[in-house]
């Protein structure tokens, strides 16, 4: 099947790339609150899957796995800074283009005989210019991702405007009104002021927290402080009561409506041109955000479910609708389901692997999935089953254990580490993470020998660990937390030598 005689009709694709954005805060994938009413449409109407994980986070790793089809530590992008934050160069097998003229995403859709856009600051934010590698067309919204979605949803709407009628087009759309600082406007209101807050977290949860150390923690929302910014009012910098607990939930779920909301707008313009109906529209995010688990609050900084764990909602005209498909994948698997369904080759540098038959109710996942954050922690985890194995290679001055370990299906917000317990587990876990770091490295180019997660730990650590611990260890002896200083200056002393 190819997408220019897709059962008799054009193919256009509608991929919304919802920055930050958490599967379990939407109606769809079971939350109480109202965030997400466009998107569960979406969800009714086509398939929706749970079990889909980035393969590496956050936000420049993630973004890089999706468009190359590769894992970081096949492209070397596994962190926001230093070597590890540039994807290596083909070197000497390199043509009159490098790879991505043939691998990314956007260059299989162009194959396919679609005309490719983008709208997103992206490639600015993280001077990842290759993200634009592919598309036709790339527009900037020029706000390095402090965009809200009023800023963003005119570019959008101007292009369906000139495009939507025409055939064989891929739209890609970048929303970040999920991700930190919490920004929809006061004039939006709270939609949730009189809604509770996850029934998981008390009073003896905020207690606990308040009482851990690492940056993003409950005492320094804003990274390594409690500061706030007068232009972000939904944003605190420090939870001391239960009311600054629902400020910060209240704050990311007013985003995601707000998000939805718009959305909505666009939804509303392909119904108004006549091809909503034969729109495919996929929903996803790049990674979630840690809102409470490990103790940590308004960040995507762990290998964990948490940061880890995204949406994924496909709604295929034509498939059947209403399907849930719960087997384990990579969102890197989806650029490889696309060729499939639209009847081109992958190219041969992917990862992924297609899981077409899922769009028939078939089962086409993965046996287990190695997640992989290097920008705030070095860490690798494993999802097998309902476990979640975590091994910790530096841990952001959060004073993580080497390995932890967490039943996902009784314990989902990860406040129970079952690593003394279960030691045939982690022996599990830590058997299936060697596998796969042996498979990964047999796969590398000849001149890319090296595993970059240890890059990134020889040039100082994660690039928003390193050099912060001095005036980090100040801040915890005037915040009743000295007793963490010898721990962390043990762990870490070349932060205390500046090398």
């Amino acid at each position: 099947m190819s997408a220019w005689d897709w059962h008799g009709k054009p193919m256009r694709i509608l991929y919304l790339d919802l920055d930050t954005l958490r599967a379990d805060h939407l109606g769809c994938y079971g939350y109480p609150r109202n965030t997400s009413p466009f998107i569960d449409q979406m969800a009714r109407q086509g398939i929706r899957f749970d079990n889909v994980y980035c393969s590496d986070a956050p936000c420049l790793p993630s973004r890089s796995a999706l468009m190359s089809g590769r894992f970081g530590i096949h492209t070397g992008v596994v962190g926001h800074g230093g070597s590890a934050a540039d994807r290596r160069l083909d070197g000497q097998f390199r043509g009159f283009r490098d790879s991505l003229d043939y691998s990314s995403l956007p260059a299989l859709l162009r194959r396919a005989k679609l005309r490719t856009a983008v709208v997103s600051p992206f490639a600015e934010r993280h001077g990842a210019w290759w993200f634009y590698a592919g598309y036709n067309e790339a527009y900037n919204t020029g706000r390095g991702g402090m965009e809200s979605a009023e800023e963003v949803t005119p570019t959008v709407l101007d292009w369906l405007a000139r495009n939507a009628s025409t055939d064989n087009w891929f739209l890609h759309v970048n929303y970040w009104d999920a991700h930190t600082p919490y920004r929809a406007p006061q004039s939006f209101g709270n939609p949730f002021q009189n809604d509770p807050i996850p029934a998981w977290f008390t009073e003896d949860t905020l207690r606990r927290h308040r009482a851990m150390v690492g940056p993003h923690t409950a005492r320094e929302i804003s990274m390594y402080d409690s500061s706030t910014s007068p232009a972000y009012p939904r944003h605190p910098g420090e939870l001391a009561t239960m009311t600054d607990v629902r400020r910060m939930i209240d704050g990311y779920d007013c985003g995601i409506r707000y998000m939805d909301m718009h959305i909505g707008m666009l939804l509303d313009a392909l119904a108004h041109q006549g091809v909503l109906d034969d729109v495919i529209v996929i929903i996803s995010a790049d990674h979630g955000e840690n809102q409470g688990e490990l103790g940590i609050y308004g960040e995507h900084a762990t290998a964990d479910h948490a940061t880890c764990h995204i949406p994924l909602i496909v709604r295929w005209p034509g498939k059947p609708n209403g399907l849930v498909d719960t087997a384990l994948h990579y969102q890197l698997d989806l650029p490889p389901t696309l060729a499939e369904l639209l009847g081109e080759p992958a190219p041969p540098l992917w990862d992924g692997h297609s899981f077409a038959p899922s769009f028939e109710g078939l089962t086409a996942g993965r046996e287990h999935l190695v997640v992989s954050q290097c920008a705030h922690v070095c860490q690798r985890s494993v999802r097998f089953g309902t476990w979640l194995y975590m091994r910790t290679y530096h841990d952001g001055f959060h004073l993580f254990p080497q390995e932890m370990l967490y039943d996902l299906s009784a314990d989902p917000y990860e406040e129970h580490n079952l690593a003394e317990q279960r030691l045939d587990l982690c022996r599990e876990g830590a058997h299936r993470l060697m596998d796969w770091h042996d498979a990964m490295m047999a796969g590398m180019p000849q001149a890319y020998d090296v595993d970059p997660l240890w890059t990134v730990i020889k040039e100082g650590g994660p690039e928003h660990a390193r050099g912060r611990l001095r005036e980090y260890c100040k801040r915890l002896e005037q915040t009743e937390r000295g007793w963490a200083v010898p721990e962390l200056k043990r762990r870490h002393p070349r932060e205390l030598i500046g090398l």
